[in-house]
């Protein structure tokens, strides 16, 4: 992606020249995969992100993690639709993976490529769902993981990663400082790296979103897919898969891509709207699995923004909070901060007319709210506490009928 040099099967490291700048991005001989993958073959397959193998970098009879992974459903939500100001609105909700998020996709294929290396060791540096994502699948197939964490990472993360049996690491600074010590951990003792923004492996785990969206929406794919960003992997593999799809035939037509930051956190925002390549910023947010001052995967990022003629907007830690809010309100789907944070700028991508009401969209919403308990009561707030009595009861349903709720 930096200086075009091309390789043969190098699936898990970047450019020798550049280092980890030079993020390598993997082609397939589609005109092949065009002759194994169709709707009638599909129809007879798993339902599981492992339907794509022809499109996915395992050798064949590659062992995979024992957990099953994908083909998360769309659903319709007419209500959020009218909060956000679109036509129609689809959620595909993400929290229905094994570990309860996105990075499930990844993590399955970047432990298939670890077993196909013969590694011992798994490693990757996360804000929380990759983490427990890579130490739930290392779990199922007896790989062991070790994973560093930032200082900051939420309990319910960090318990998932317990569970599981890593080695967790929890290191006292930012996530790029977390990420840094990977990186020289996984050089140092010979482990194998899931980080996303280096292997690009896991970039193709993740674009099984953009394969799924193609696949069970078929003529009806959305003039837009909403993702929130952080490194720039999922938006950029979301972008891939549905590009594929498109050169399979199996949609005519493409979306095109809002990317969402965090206002505390958007080198991103900033590079696209200044027309520019990346520069590192600051970073400060709720939405933890965003929180990235300098994303590692950017030039797929802006690439799938620019190539689909979509748009990148930031949005409040306010507004993600009231997308947290009302995603569960309205469309019954329970997202963390950077689940939900798609919806927020869905919503003001409207406000700005960078979306037309008329459009149609879809808001992958990436994690589950359960990952980050304290943002979802800080966002939905308290319950009430009454006595076990019947006139307290009353008094207080005639102080808030229900109907005012």
């Amino acid at each position: 992606m930096r200086c075009g040099a091309r390789y043969r099967r190098r699936l898990d490291d970047p450019c020798p020249r550049c280092g980890p700048e030079g993020v390598l991005d993997v082609e397939f001989d589609l005109a092949a995969a065009r002759r194994a993958i169709n709707p009638r073959v599909l129809a007879g397959r798993a339902r599981d992100q492992w339907r794509y193998r022809e499109l996915l970098p395992l050798p064949a009879g590659a062992r995979v993690a024992r957990v099953q992974v994908g083909w998360t459903p769309i659903e319709d939500a007419p209500r959020l639709a009218g909060w956000a100001g679109v036509r129609s609105l689809r959620l595909k909700d993400e929290g229905r993976n094994p570990t309860a998020s996105f990075k499930d996709r990844a993590s399955g294929v970047g432990v298939a490529r670890a077993l196909a290396r013969r590694a011992r060791v798994v490693a990757c540096a996360s804000t929380g769902n990759a983490a427990s994502s890579l130490a739930g699948a290392a779990a199922s197939v007896g790989l062991t993981s070790v994973i560093f964490v930032p200082e900051s990472a939420p309990e319910p993360k960090v318990a998932q990663l317990l569970v599981f049996g890593a080695r967790v690491v929890r290191v006292k600074g930012s996530y790029d400082e977390t990420w840094e010590l990977c990186q020289r951990a996984c050089a140092a003792y010979g482990w194998y790296n899931r980080n996303a923004a280096v292997n690009p492996s896991l970039v193709e785990g993740k674009k099984t979103c953009g394969l799924e969206i193609a696949e069970q929406l078929g003529p009806e794919v959305p003039d837009w897919v909403a993702v929130s960003v952080g490194d720039g992997c999922t938006i950029a593999g979301t972008w891939k898969g549905l590009r594929e799809m498109r050169a399979l035939n199996f949609i005519e037509r493409l979306p095109r891509m809002l990317g969402v930051q965090a206002e505390g956190a958007r080198p991103l925002v900033d590079a696209f709207e200044q027309m520019r390549d990346l520069r590192p910023g600051p970073a400060r947010t709720l939405a933890d699995s965003i929180c990235v001052g300098h994303p590692r995967n950017w030039r797929k990022a802006l690439r799938a923004v620019r190539e689909s003629g979509g748009a990148f907007v930031a949005v409040s830690d306010e507004a993600i909070l009231e997308a947290m809010r009302e995603a569960g309100r309205l469309a019954g789907v329970f997202g963390e901060p950077a689940g939900v944070a798609g919806l927020a700028g869905l919503r003001k991508a409207v406000a700005e007319g960078i979306v037309p009401s008329r459009d149609r969209a879809l808001a992958v919403v990436t994690g589950s709210g359960l990952k980050d308990v304290k943002s979802a009561m800080r966002a939905a707030g308290q319950p009430v506490t009454l006595r076990p009595d019947d006139a307290e009861l009353a008094a207080y349903l005639k102080d808030r009928p229900l109907w005012a709720t």
